[in-house]
């Protein structure tokens, strides 16, 4: 089904603005949030301090390896990050906390109080496909600045990460159908729950049920009743008349609550009330037991009524398995809500994330910890398609290497500590997922065991990786 036909037709009307005013009348996020760090930040940066360390430093976001069953991710919380570097600084109440805490000397903390960040960023845009060991950024800075922020980047581009590329696979196993995010009641806590309904937009989903996202980020919102509407009432069907009448452009009926086929009669028979009034029922929506099987009878019962138009719109439990396996079975759905698996990402409930230095100065550095090992010195991504323009392979090379075909994909979104550009709208950054999306072959996007998706390093890479760790090997570990 297509997306566009389906809008107008689901639970609620599509809302088309972006509300601004609270993020206005908010306390910027770099100011409100410069404590939200771990401590050794603080300590390594007031090491730093002593020393007279401010050469400039470049530290690459990356994930390690791929969860069980995962073949991609999606970038995301990239604007997130850049609203906080952009308006980063220590208030006074902050600065007061921390000399409170006896760990530091007044002259670190006197320099505290004019730090802002003045580095640099390049980027995959939001919305991205990337893979492992790819740099989804790469900060670089004065060592102090670039130091004290890695917790919050870390925090911002992982979870909205984990979540968009979570929902993305829902938005594949369902092919074409709309999703609805509905996990906000389950999520993490208020600020995971905004995330969830951000990020599963951009990676396909059609809206949410959260009334706040809807607020903030200008989403779509949805929604239908709990069973306890109608246990309400005394009849199931007073509660499908008092909703209809209420909501006679939006109604969506729950017909689960006693038996999914009386609820269904009911229903039936409030559509046609609906449709002398001159409305129509939109939606029916099943919530429990095997929606494949009752999804076919449901549908059945709708033809033989002449209410081919009444769709069906499932919940309950249902992630990318769910919704391949009623698919598989036949099951007949027209829309998707997807909450609490999605919402926490159940299967893969977070990404082995990691913001490494890699250069220090003039000096590419590199981690040898076992399992760990980093990709030194700046870098940049190439992409090279194949003859129908999907993805071919990628090349991770150094930043100042040209290689020949290839699309570099990291972007300069930061210089100075300012944005070289005005943010996308959140609807760009979905429609790129989208073109991205649909250029990944068949065979990396699988639910279960998917290829693994060619990455090499450019000859250059190669080359300054060996020389380092030679290096390493030499200067700390004394072997020759």
């Amino acid at each position: 089904m297509g997306e566009g036909r389906e809008l107008s037709s689901l639970p609620s009307p599509k809302i088309t603005f972006r509300y601004r005013k609270l993020a206005m009348t908010e306390r910027p996020l770099g100011e409100r949030f410069a404590l939200l760090t771990d401590l050794y930040q603080l300590t390594m940066a007031a090491c730093y301090f002593e020393q007279g360390m401010h050469d400039e430093a470049t530290f690459s976001l990356f994930i390690r390896k791929y969860p069980a069953n995962r073949g991609y991710f999606v970038a995301a919380g990239l604007e997130e990050a850049l609203r906080y570097l952009e308006t980063f600084r220590f208030t006074d109440d902050d600065l007061a906390y921390l000399k409170s805490t006896g760990l530091f000397k007044a002259k670190f903390l006197d320099y505290l109080k004019g730090v802002r960040f003045t580095g640099d960023v390049f980027a995959l845009p939001e919305g991205s496909i990337f893979f492992k060991d790819e740099p989804v950024l790469e900060v670089s800075g004065p060592i102090l600045e670039a130091q004290l922020v890695e917790t919050f980047i870390i925090n911002a581009v992982s979870l909205q990460t984990l979540i968009a590329t979570k929902a993305s696979r829902s938005t594949y196993a369902a092919q074409g159908r709309p999703l609805i995010d509905f996990s906000l009641r389950r999520t993490q806590g208020t600020d995971a729950g905004l995330k969830v309904a951000r990020a599963s937009y951009l990676a396909g989903f059609i809206g949410t049920s959260n009334v706040l996202g809807g607020k903030i980020y200008g989403l779509p919102i949805f929604g239908t009743m709990a069973h306890s509407f109608i246990t309400s009432f005394a009849h199931e069907i007073e509660a499908f008349r008092i909703f209809s009448r209420v909501f006679p452009q939006t109604a969506t009926l729950l017909i689960d609550t006693y038996d999914n086929i009386h609820g269904l009669k009911n229903a039936i028979k409030v559509a046609r009330e609906m449709a002398a009034r001159g409305d129509r029922l939109r939606f029916v929506r099943l919530d429990s037991g095997d929606i494949a099987a009752i999804s076919k009878e449901v549908r059945h019962l709708l033809r033989e009524e002449g209410l081919e138009e009444v769709r069906i719109l499932a919940s309950g439990g249902f992630d990318e398995f769910k919704i391949a396996q009623v698919l598989t079975d036949g099951g007949e759905v027209d829309s998707f809500a997807v909450g609490t698996k999605m919402g926490v990402s159940a299967d893969a409930p977070y990404f082995d994330c990691a913001y490494k230095l890699v250069k220090y100065g003039d000096r590419p550095v590199m981690k040898l910890s076992t399992g760990k090992v980093t990709l030194v010195d700046k870098k940049q991504i190439y992409r090279f398609y194949d003859e129908r323009g999907n993805f071919g392979c990628d090349t991770i090379a150094r930043r100042d290497e040209a290689l020949p075909g290839g699309a570099p994909l990291l972007k300069p979104v930061m210089q100075g500590g300012r944005l070289t550009r005005p943010l996308p709208e959140l609807e760009a950054c979905r429609q790129h997922f989208l073109s991205q999306f649909a250029r990944l072959p068949e065979v990396y996007k699988t639910l279960k065991d998917p290829a693994l998706y060619p990455v090499d390093l450019s000859p250059g890479l190669k080359d300054l990786q060996v020389r380092v760790e030679q290096d390493i090997h030499q200067r700390e570990l004394g072997e020759s």
